[in-house]
């Protein structure tokens, strides 16, 4: 890697020439196809920016210019440029570096990012500081077109627009995000591709009429007095130059030379401006060009045949796909029965529902707020919308569970994939706040199944219910535990007493039930009496369950895979303290009071002492406390 290894900040690859470029691209590709195939990681998307992140930093002077990449599952090749080829094998990994850009890395990542839409409205708040401080650097916000479909990024661009301070977005148009894009401003795009000429077009068309006697004088009159209606019919980019910006392309994202040309030029002009950028997701390797979809995020792969080294969900069923299938099944005899998603078809499992009915499947794009209301509109006119979201990015849709949902007691299903501990993808995309934001909530019926088949159950349920409900559970593969061929419908606030004992009651909610199982049979192997009870039902929590434990358990032990501030732990603490118990002694399991970093979803676990072993730990520790106080 003849350039690439002299690379260790962004001033050494200005030191190449410009015709050197795109061969360091071809080593970049190769760096990012071999430590993906290994770790596994956002492929597609970071091979399609290749050129244009070398650009950026041969044009820009990083890290005293700032660029800030939307979502950041796109950035690896960033990462290379920006002193972290050494530790590049270690991306992803436990104790390694992130998938997303993360100020604390590097000076080059001057804004944290995992969620989409953000990058507009934070260069914003920086170009506003920069230009209050008298201060002198360039700022560029790069954003794929998925997620220019989020209502955030047209607020930053219509607030850019407005204070026309200089600030550059790079429209990053591959046509496609982590599904098919949808809704206006995506064919909006596409027209701007197939007119690339439109400009050209303009001026031929004004020659021709001219040549017109009496007829064309008199049309381009009419036009002079429409101004710019007419040529926006012509020009591309006029939605952007409306909103303020100056518009420069489509540009061939994989051209490094006429992406410097372009970036150059935009840097030093005043005011906002929009570069559209037109790029290949998955560049340079066949497998990821041809499904973009699948190398979004994949799992290690083998380079040469493309072939992941083993399914995510291999030895079991995935709760993904559980989900999916349960839904499209209900929704054959229920006709009433709608699906929602957030530009997430695949990820949520609802691709199957969307191939059988096409007509009750709306993918709303990257606006979780939207199709939060939606779905109220559905349900307020008869419909049973389930609404299918990851529990990361339900976080970005509060606001409407609050004020839309659950305060008109309207009947959807929010169903939360994902929630707990997520992997890989780190803080940003860890689910470990759902039971705490949620659960406070009126109205509103939450549950977690301990196990896949559980969560068809929990499904057909909450489409019986008349009112909120939220499910929630994992990422990945179920316990392997057979699947009822009958729904059945469980009884609302009604845990599951799994077995009793007299030393200890285990509390667990969702998939912690299964690894305290694990646990309390080795307690009892010992010599102890441990009872485990599956929570169930996180609101209305079932407090007659919670007073029988502690009159017949000396000790209670909450177990959950969400933060312990406000989480089901703290649930069954006010149902003790409501019931006037207090001499019975509760300790808490779960997650601490600080962001997630990454690791398998097992390192995770056994790192906060969630996992059987930890479960067991904490159980011993806590009866044997309390015998030797006694």
């Amino acid at each position: 890697m003849a350039y690439l290894d002299g690379i260790e900040s962004p001033s050494d690859l200005r030191t190449l020439k410009l015709k050197d470029l795109p061969f360091l691209a071809e080593e970049i590709r190769e760096e990012i196809i071999a430590v993906v195939s290994v770790n596994g990681g956002h492929l597609a998307s970071s091979l399609g920016v290749v050129e244009l992140a070398i650009a950026l930093h041969y044009i820009y002077d990083t890290p005293k210019d700032k660029i800030i990449w939307d979502v950041g599952h796109q950035a690896y090749a960033h990462k290379l440029l920006t002193g972290r080829r050494e530790r590049f094998a270690t991306l992803r990994r436990e104790g390694g570096i992130s998938g997303f850009p993360k100020r604390s890395e590097s000076p080059c990542d001057p804004f944290d990012v995992g969620h989409s839409s953000t990058s507009i409205s934070a260069a914003l708040g920086m170009a506003v500081s920069r230009d209050m401080e008298g201060a002198d650097f360039k700022i560029a916000a790069v954003i794929g077109d998925g997620s220019m479909t989020a209502g955030l990024a047209f607020e930053g661009m219509n607030q850019a627009g407005h204070l026309g301070r200089d600030l550059v977005v790079v429209l990053n148009d591959n046509e496609m995000s982590i599904a098919a894009n949808v809704g206006a401003l995506s064919n909006y795009l596409s027209r701007i591709i197939t007119g690339v000429k439109a400009e050209k077009l303009r001026r031929e068309t004004e020659q021709f009429l001219k040549k017109l006697p009496k007829v064309g004088q008199q049309v381009l009159k009419v036009a002079s007095k429409t101004g710019e209606r007419v040529k926006g019919l012509l020009t591309p980019g006029m939605l952007f130059e409306e909103m303020g910006f100056s518009y420069v392309g489509p540009i061939d994202g994989h051209d490094i030379r006429m992406l410097a040309e372009a970036l150059g030029d935009a840097r030093e002009r005043k005011g906002p401006v929009l570069v559209h950028v037109m790029t290949t997701k998955g560049k340079g390797y066949e497998h990821a060009e041809n499904n973009p979809t699948a190398f979004h995020g994949t799992p290690p792969f083998d380079v040469e045949s493309g072939e992941t080294a083993g399914s995510r969900s291999a030895g079991g069923v995935s709760y993904t796909g559980v989900f999916g299938d349960a839904l499209t099944e209900l929704a054959r005899k229920d006709p009433s029965i709608i699906a929602i998603t957030a530009a997430m078809p695949e990820g949520t499992g609802l691709a199957k529902f969307a191939r059988e009915f096409p007509e009750r499947f709306f993918d709303v794009g990257i606006a979780e707020q939207h199709a939060l209301t939606f779905s109220c509109g559905l349900a307020a006119c008869g419909k049973k919308p389930v609404a299918a979201v990851y529990s990361t990015f339900m976080q970005r849709a509060y606001d409407q569970v609050v004020h839309d949902l659950c305060m008109q007691n309207l009947p959807v299903v929010i169903a939360m994939d994902r929630a707990g501990i997520v992997g890989e993808d780190g803080e940003t995309h860890q689910g470990l706040f759902d039971i705490s934001f949620m659960r406070n909530v009126p109205n509103l019926v939450f549950m977690a199944p301990k196990d896949e088949n559980e969560l068809r159950h929990m499904l057909y349920t909450a489409l019986k219910l008349n009112c909120p409900v939220a499910l929630r559970y994992p990422r990945g593969k179920g316990i392997g535990v057979p699947l009822d061929r009958e729904f059945e419908e469980i009884p609302v606030g009604r845990a599951e007493m799994i077995s009793e004992g007299s030393d200890l009651c285990i509390i667990a909610v969702g998939n912690t039930v299964n690894p305290a199982l694990r646990a309390a049979d080795t307690l009892s192997g010992a010599g102890y009496s441990v009872g485990v009870m599956n929570g169930r039902f996180i609101k209305p929590i079932d407090k007659g369950a919670i007073i029988a434990a502690a009159s017949s358990s000396r000790r209670i032990l909450t177990v959950e895979e969400n933060v312990l501030a406000g989480g089901f732990g703290s649930a069954v603490l006010e149902a003790l303290e409501e019931a006037g118990i207090t001499n019975v002694p509760v300790k808490r399991i779960g997650v601490p009071d600080v962001y997630i970093e990454q690791g398998t979803q097992a390192q995770i676990r056994k790192r906060l002492g969630l996992d059987p072993e930890g479960i067991l730990r904490a159980a011993e520790a806590f009866i044997s406390e309390r015998v030797l106080a006694g």
